[in-house]
């Protein structure tokens, strides 16, 4: 049984940091619901696991392909970054699609979240967006590492069924996504646009920044439309992640029902 001074152990605990993350292409899933979803992907590595949760994931652990080791429960504490350890945890390869993969695919809508440094925030986006069948999410300018496992946690695994990229520059990946053909709305308290004026039955990439600050303003300006919700209460702003459901709802819904082309 492996403990946490083993070899394999010592490298696995280095990938909380994103540092090690970004060093080795790889990162923790932890909890059986994203081991589940990254094997589905072929991401799996390695697997680390303690009796007890072997012997409550005996079905999903038969079913893996990537080694599985056995832990000891202080080991799986150091290989967590949970209150409570689940016991199971893997090693992952991080998914190699980018910014133009996903424009090779004519993309007909894509959440680009701009400078969101809140784990939970980021992976609720990508769970939303997940739901609201976006093509992809772009985390662009100084946005969290996705592969934080908070973020993991917060998208339930989403971050393995939707593309999520990288893009430090989020001018480039703005122009970028004009450039296939997508109208690229920026949600402002300042908008010109209500939201439901908004022509969203048209290819769409939303453009969302944190809520404390706003997007930054070139991002605006180069934005198509500036779009506002419109807010009857008293409050103020919404965070990220409930702009982005309110947003990609009304643009699902536009694009359920536009016509069928040649219809």
């Amino acid at each position: 049984m492996l403990t946490e001074r083993s070899g394999r152990v010592v490298a696995a605990v280095k990938l909380h940091r994103q540092v090690g993350r970004r060093r080795s292409g790889t990162f923790l899933a932890e909890g059986p619901n994203l081991v589940e979803a990254a094997a589905a992907r072929g991401l799996v590595r390695d697997v680390f696991v303690t009796e007890a949760a072997w012997d409550r994931h005996r079905s999903l652990l038969a079913a893996q392909q990537a080694p599985t080791h056995l832990v000891t429960e202080r080991a799986a504490k150091a290989l967590s970054d949970t209150v409570t350890p689940s016991g199971l945890v893997a090693v992952c390869e991080m998914p190699s699609t980018g910014l133009d993969d996903v424009l090779l695919g004519s993309p007909q809508l894509v959440a680009v979240a701009v400078d969101i440094n809140e784990p939970g925030n980021a992976g609720t986006l990508i769970r939303i967006a997940d739901a609201m069948g976006a093509a992809a999410v772009v985390l662009a300018g100084h946005s969290v590492d996705p592969y934080n496992g908070k973020c993991l946690r917060a998208s339930t695994g989403s971050i393995f069924t939707i593309p999520v990229v990288v893009v430090p520059d989020t001018y480039a990946a703005v122009t970028a996504l004009q450039g296939v053909g997508l109208q690229v709305l920026a949600t402002t308290l300042d908008g010109e646009t209500p939201l439901d004026e908004a022509d969203l039955a048209r290819p769409t990439a939303w453009v969302f920044g944190p809520e404390a600050h706003g997007l930054p303003a070139e991002i605006a300006a180069k934005a198509d439309h500036r779009v506002h919700i419109p807010m009857p209460g008293r409050a103020e702003s919404l965070n990220v992640a409930a702009a982005a459901a309110i947003c990609l709802y009304q643009s699902a819904r536009a694009s359920a029902s536009s016509p069928e082309p040649g219809v």
